[in-house]
């Protein structure tokens, strides 16, 4: 077992900020503690409180925020009295609301690691940016009123410190239910999903519920769009625990209004045979064009591998009418699917790409430093099935060498080899 520990978000009934909570609770964060972080929060005054329910026989957290006060030291008080005379003009118009660069004010002035700063500014900046566009209201400009509430701030610098505290690496998260129907706000009714929540979600995999309510609020729109790397089936793991987050309205579609939160380890590599011969799954994408510019494959192949390919070729292929054509295959790790999907169908001509979910063997390898006549130079290391160590020279490298000192690249290949055996 790998030391990567990952979430995976199970929204079959939709997320929002109080669900993710919940849920985290749920896994073991003690309310008290993520308390005492919101106490760091200047002018922020909130608690929150847990609400154990049952909901279809499931035990899950139900989230509640409660205004309260809490004393601070002269130094704080200062630092609180600066803060509510930067804020005070914009208060006496906007009493409950706050702008984007208050909130970010709020958040940089508590004492939080860079994660969970960076990460609770980008999630409500998703925020911002939809609602500057909805409204056609420069960003500096816009008000925040549901979410620019104590709720909100919770809910997503709440999310991300439940990250922290569980050592979360990596999230996941399943396709994302909608619901329909409409939902009263500020502005008045408004359609569900709300405008702001659809423009957090461009470029998110989504799907029809036909539940007749607001399944994901933009807050919660915000926190998995930040957090997770990808949408689809829950990834390999080995599972260390879940944790359900209640929300408020009763679902009509049977299922329980919860926020599922799976979290565990990535599985390592095992060996099979022996122990230097490993396997894992990857991803193997095929198409095959015959109308494409040559040019094109070189920036193509280039753009893969910085998207995350393992490895990219083509060879030729006959294609209908006797054209010439090239057969594109691409291996990805599961994570980098969408990815690599994405560029094919962005860079080529093609208009559809095949995959696969294959087994893969493969030798352990790792970089080492080789002493030679050259200088040190990186070069590959692998152990063979019997245990044997094998040095395999870089081509990068052999080929600069070749080319600075002008000679033929195979006397390059033979010393870095003889130097291996010394």
């Amino acid at each position: 077992m790998s030391d990567t520990m990952i979430a995976y978000f199970d929204m079959f009934s939709g997320i929002s900020g109080d669900m993710t909570l919940g849920a985290c609770l749920s896994l073991g964060v003690p309310a008290e503690w993520l308390n005492r972080q919101f106490e760091k929060i200047p002018l922020l005054g909130v608690k929150i409180r847990r609400e154990d329910v049952i909901r279809n026989g499931i035990s899950a957290v139900k989230l509640f925020v409660d205004e309260s006060h809490h004393s601070h030291t002269l130094d704080e008080l200062q630092r609180l009295d600066k803060l509510e005379k930067e804020y005070a003009s914009e208060a006496s118009s906007h009493s409950h609301s706050r702008n984007f660069e208050q909130i970010k004010s709020l958040i940089f002035n508590a004492p939080f690691s860079e994660y969970v700063i960076s990460s609770s500014v980008a999630a409500f900046k998703k925020i911002a940016v939809a609602e500057s566009a909805i409204h056609g209201v420069p960003l500096e400009k816009i008000h925040f009123h549901e979410v620019g509430g104590v709720d909100a701030i919770v809910d997503i610098v709440g999310t991300f410190l439940c990250m922290e505290y569980l050592g979360i690496q990596e999230v996941y998260a399943s396709m994302i239910p909608l619901g329909n129907g409409s939902v009263t706000c500020s502005h008045g009714a408004i359609p569900v999903p709300a405008p702001a929540t659809i423009k957090i979600l461009e470029g998110v995999p989504v799907k029809a519920s036909g539940n007749a309510f607001e399944m994901v609020t933009p807050t919660g729109a915000a926190i998995i769009t930040t957090l997770a790397s990808s949408f689809g089936d829950i990834p390999d793991m080995v599972i260390a625990g879940s944790g359900y987050g209640s929300g408020t309205y009763e679902s009509k579609s049977g299922l329980p209004n919860l926020l599922r939160i799976i979290t565990g380890r990535k599985p390592a590599p095992k060996a099979i045979e022996n122990e230097y011969i490993f396997y894992e799954k990857v991803c193997v994408l095929t198409t095959i064009i015959d109308d494409m510019n040559p040019e094109v494959y070189g920036f193509l192949m280039e753009k893969l591998f910085v998207s995350g390919a393992l490895d990219v070729s083509w060879t030729p292929a006959q294609m209908k009418k006797n054209r010439p054509g090239n057969r594109i295959e691409v291996i990805c790790k599961k994570e980098s699917l969408d990815s690599m999907i994405h560029v094919i169908l962005t860079e080529t001509t093609t208009t559809g790409v095949r995959f696969d979910i294959v087994n893969r063997a493969f030798l352990e390898r790792c970089t080492i430093d080789v002493e030679t006549v050259f200088g040190k130079i990186a070069a590959k290391e692998i152990k063979e099935p019997s245990g044997a160590v094998r040095i395999v020279p870089e081509y990068d490298i052999c080929h600069k060498i070749a080319h600075e000192k002008n000679i033929p690249l195979h006397e390059v290949y033979r010393e870095i080899m003889a130097a291996t055996l010394t």
